[in-house]
């Protein structure tokens, strides 16, 4: 009798382990390609000095090809984003060199979206799985406000640029925000920021050619003196954050209603019931 309840409780081990390492794996698969790519030095070529370098290279791909450097340029973003892969904004910016703003904002969007939904299922997947087991009730309350105002809470997170993309992503899976949710507010909230770098590289061809009529030939020796602060101005930073808080409006709202609310119900005056009878 007790060999078979050490058999069943063997049993019962070894799947709650299989039941673990399934829960991890699509996580730990994600880190072992960022890992890869940061050890082949793959990073070092998201640079602006790397993108005008290439730039006749990348305009001719487009032009002979134009479909398949598409599915190309949106396969890389997809899975640049879901390892969390440095120099997502350069791609960016390389899009809208090639594609245009439109084009090449709307590409990067689905890519992007498509990108952080594949690593918020993965980190829900092992993350909020483990955060569930071990959660105190202060994350649990945390947890429970979060969903509640889910929607204005990461479209703030997404508009305003001072956050990690990364970060970003994964955060939602820890208080087990809803697909549907995520998705929409990923969406959108990266609508404007996304169409403001691809406007930065559609334009970038007029700044090179403005730095060749002072030092010709520095393209293609990429040493034109041409910084990403230069371009992405504190301008744009400010409205995205200006945006940011407009979309934070709704669960301000929200919670100063609520709490109106709660303390309408504390002053109403106590009625003793035995004293009008």
């Amino acid at each position: 009798m007790s060999n078979q309840k050490d058999k069943e409780k063997a049993a019962k081990a070894a799947g709650g382990r299989k039941g673990r390492m399934l829960r991890w794996m699509p996580l730990g698969l994600l880190l072992v390609l960022l890992i890869l790519g940061v050890s082949q030095g793959w990073h070092h070529h998201l640079s602006l000095s790397e993108i005008i370098r290439n730039k006749q290279l990348l305009q001719d791909w487009v032009v002979n090809h134009p479909v398949r450097i598409a599915v190309v340029y949106m396969t890389i973003y997809i899975v640049a984003v879901a390892v969390s892969f440095p120099g997502a904004s350069l791609i960016t910016i390389a899009g809208g060199f090639m594609f245009g703003w439109l084009f090449g904002g709307m590409m990067t969007i689905v890519s992007a979206t498509i990108g952080a939904t594949v690593l918020f299922i993965a980190a829900r997947s092992s993350l909020g799985a483990t955060l569930k087991e071990r959660a105190g009730p202060f994350i649990g309350k945390m947890a429970s406000g979060f969903r509640q105002n889910a929607f204005s809470y990461l479209l703030f997170l997404r508009l305003t640029p001072v956050f990690p993309f990364w970060l970003v992503n994964i955060a939602p899976a820890l208080f087990n925000v809803s697909l549907p949710t995520y998705l929409m507010a990923t969406f959108i909230g990266i609508l404007p920021g996304t169409f403001a770098y691809t406007f930065v590289g559609a334009g970038l061809g007029s700044v090179v050619e403005a730095q060749e009529a002072l030092n010709p030939g520095c393209a293609a020796a990429g040493t034109c003196e041409i910084e990403l602060r230069a371009l992405i101005t504190p301008e744009i930073v400010w409205a995205l954050i200006a945006l940011g808080i407009v979309a934070l409006i709704p669960a301000l709202t929200n919670h100063l209603r609520q709490r109106l609310a709660a303390q309408g119900g504390a002053g109403e005056p106590h009625v003793n019931r035995d004293n009008n009878r």
